[in-house]
């Protein structure tokens, strides 16, 4: 068995384990209740237009209201009605032309686009037509635009066009400026309170709990992205690439700590890199690598045509998704097995079954909210926009967003309180020195099975050892 650090988990009385469950409802109900009171995320405004040559379709002109960095992207959204239809349902093709104009703050126009862009688009009406995104702009560049559309081979009758700005609620960035910025200072505080912690104790004896924690927690201060409020200073599209960079190395790591931590708490001493990570590795990367080709994807063909939707205009999408749900399944099934096994084979060993039993709970919980969460996300139709602007946009209000937030940050710090040693924690190597020390605190019920033991914290001046069994016993 490996040699352990003390860890504060081994000192939690039940109360205490309450207590930490407690506080961490507690921490998590409260960004959900500033949550609730914040803003919506989108706000929407109407254009004004009118359509020229009564019923015959023309270049239609839209112009924007004065726009700021805080509405962060901006959507052109649009609503056929059709004029007379009896028809219960319809579906039709037709070819769909934008071309997209700046309007700086002196009031000159500039091209974004300088061309016309054209995209074939299907029309689908029951009751009555789905909306349809006219043009998206991941990131403003000027305080106007003007957006000229063009309707070609309709040839279904129109009653109605109703064209709708949609952007982020400046009150919304704001607020998400504020609490990402608390995020990122409390995880540079537990940062720093878990490392201090550790200090005293050579790495090779940490836990491999203790490992991957200070893997997470820098990590987790990408995912809160202290670059964040370059977004709102630099008109480029980077600011918003490297956020969702960060987030999407971050959710993947902690894909592959849970994957880690299971297995690697039944598999002791040396874990050789081919057969244990290079698996894990494999299959969190395959996830990791098809998130990102997402996103560079859209960010790259969003940056030459705003009408550009790969879920619309890519027959590769559906080969992508069904790549990315195969290797998800592998993955749960994966997890899946490493936990019932390790259950099954380290359930009844005290301190082990501890360390499995806490975090089992805790992971259960999390992702228990994050199914809740998840489902009020993408059930709530609030853009019909490509994949990755819908991850960053399908919130219904600031409640959404904030309870995503908080919830991992809140799991990443109680996992640290609790795999970090308490204050009286005494080293080992400190004790093995004097011997009257040694036998002073040795007792039978310090023996728990095996043939070595390692010190663990001192809590009331009462040494508490584990013994784990090397594979043989001693003589």
């Amino acid at each position: 068995m490996e040699p352990l650090a003390p860890m504060r988990l081994y000192t939690l009385s039940k109360h205490h384990f309450v207590l930490v469950f407690v506080v961490f409802f507690v921490c998590f109900g409260l960004t959900v209740f500033v949550g609730i009171r914040g803003p919506k995320v989108i706000q929407t405004s109407a254009a004004n237009f009118s359509l020229n040559n009564s019923k015959k379709l023309k270049p239609i002109q839209i112009f924007s209201k004065p726009l700021s960095t805080y509405n962060q992207q901006l959507w052109l959204t649009c609503v056929v009605e059709l004029d007379q239809s009896k028809e219960t349902s319809i579906q039709t093709t037709f070819t769909m032309t934008v071309k997209v104009d700046g309007v700086a703050q002196d009031g000159t126009t500039k091209f974004i686009h300088n061309k016309v862009h054209n995209r074939t688009r299907t029309l689908t009406c029951a009751e009555k037509c789905a909306e349809i995104i006219v043009a998206h702009l991941s990131y403003l560049n000027y305080t106007k635009y003007t957006v000229t559309v063009g309707f070609e081979h309709l040839k279904r009758p129109i009653k109605e066009m109703n064209f709708t700005w949609k952007t982020y609620d400046p009150a919304f960035s704001h607020l998400e400026i504020w609490f990402r910025f608390v995020f990122v200072v409390l995880t540079f505080i537990v940062t720093c309170l878990f490392a201090h912690s550790l200090r005293k104790f050579s790495m090779r004896d940490w836990g491999i709990e203790q490992k991957w924690m200070s893997i997470l927690l820098p990590l987790l201060l990408l995912y809160n992205d202290p670059f964040f409020p370059l977004s709102f200073l630099v008109n480029s599209w980077f600011p918003g690439m490297l956020d969702d960079l960060f987030q999407s190395v971050f959710l993947c790591a902690l894909l592959l700590f849970w994957l880690c931590v299971y297995h690697g708490i039944r598999v002791q001493g040396e874990r050789k890199c081919l057969t244990f990570y290079l698996p894990k590795f494999f299959i969190v990367g395959l996830l990791w690598l098809a998130s990102v080709t997402l996103g560079i994807w859209q960010t790259v063909n969003e940056l030459h045509d705003p009408m550009y939707q790969y879920r619309v205009d890519t027959g590769n999408f559906q080969g992508m998704k069904v790549f990315f749900m195969v290797v998800a399944a592998v993955y749960i099934l994966y997890l899946l097995f490493l936990i019932v096994r390790a259950c099954s084979e380290l359930g009844h060993m005290p301190y082990v079954d501890l360390r499995l039993k806490f975090l089992t709970a805790l992971t259960f919980v999390v992702l228990v909210i994050s199914i809740v969460i998840l489902y009020l996300r993408f059930g709530a139709q609030v853009l019909q926009d490509n994949f990755v602007a819908e991850l960053s946009t399908h919130y219904q209000n600031s409640a959404e967003f904030l309870s995503f937030y908080g919830l991992l940050n809140f799991y990443l710090y109680t996992l640290a309180f609790v795999y970090s040693p308490s204050k009286n924690a005494l080293y080992e190597s400190q004790l093995k020195d004097n011997p009257a020390f040694s036998m002073l605190n040795d007792s039978d019920d310090d023996v728990i099975y095996g043939s070595d033991y390692e010190e663990m914290p001192l809590q009331n001046g009462q040494a508490i050892r584990a013994q784990y069994k090397e594979g043989s016993e001693s003589d």
